[in-house]
């Protein structure tokens, strides 16, 4: 039986010896470069700009001692993070002198649909949205696309890719209702089983929401986390 990793188990392993140390990095920076880049666009770079400054921030990560600081006792990884970007920042000066004699950085891939994605979010553009809340909306988005996809890969392992193609719009709805017809016709069902079918989806989506929130907390911040993601939706 093969275990799924966990976002602490990335993280201790972040915090410890090469090779491993470097591919937990990589995967701690894939799942989590979308609020380090809405921070950096609400903190007043361009576009351009702030994809180099992503790419520069988890650079300094991946070349320097890894995450050795963070533990799971201390705090959430979110607030970890989002104190590591603000001493990146203030310390920008350093970077760029750093940067012109020439020093190699690490290239991460950050996916062009994602970026076109929060380059449409309206709040990256509101005069009222601080830095830290473009962070907090985008981490809360990030999580929730973590647990889609697993629930995503749940339902194609278990055989029920279409039903899951089909209801997948309909995940984060208060409900389907003026749809349940066309989609029984669509599944080959009756609308009592769509109903029953997405109520469980969505059940499980929660669950799934709740795994992800849990491993980048500390013991027993898991319920307060979902609530203030739920807030930074808003």
């Amino acid at each position: 039986m093969s275990f799924r990793t966990t976002r602490w188990t990335l993280v201790r392993a972040a915090g410890g010896p090469l090779p491993a140390r470097r591919v937990a990095l990589e995967e701690l920076c894939t799942s989590y470069w979308p609020p380090v880049y809405a921070f950096l666009r609400r903190h007043g770079s361009d576009p351009a700009g702030a994809e180099d400054q992503t790419q520069a921030f988890f650079a300094r990560i991946l070349e320097g001692p890894g995450l050795a600081a963070a533990d799971p006792q201390r705090g959430r990884f979110r607030a970890y993070l989002l104190g590591a970007l603000r001493h990146f920042l203030g310390h920008e000066r350093e970077r760029a002198a750093a940067e012109k004699r020439g020093g190699a950085r690490a290239t991460l891939a950050l996916d062009p649909a994602t970026l076109e994605q929060l380059e449409r979010d309206p709040a990256l553009a509101a005069t009222a949205e601080t830095p830290e809340r473009a962070f907090e909306r985008a981490w809360a988005a990030s999580v929730l696309e973590q647990a889609r996809t697993r629930l995503a890969g749940e339902q194609i392992r278990a055989g029920k890719e279409a039903q899951w193609r089909a209801l997948e719009p309909y995940l984060a709805r208060a409900d389907e209702r003026g749809h349940g017809a066309e989609l029984a016709r669509t599944l080959g069902a009756s609308e009592n089983a769509v109903r029953v079918a997405l109520h469980r989806l969505r059940r499980r989506f929660g669950e799934l929401v709740r795994e992800e929130v849990r491993e980048t907390v500390g013991p027993g911040e898991d319920e307060d986390e979902v609530q203030a993601l739920l807030r930074a939706l808003e």
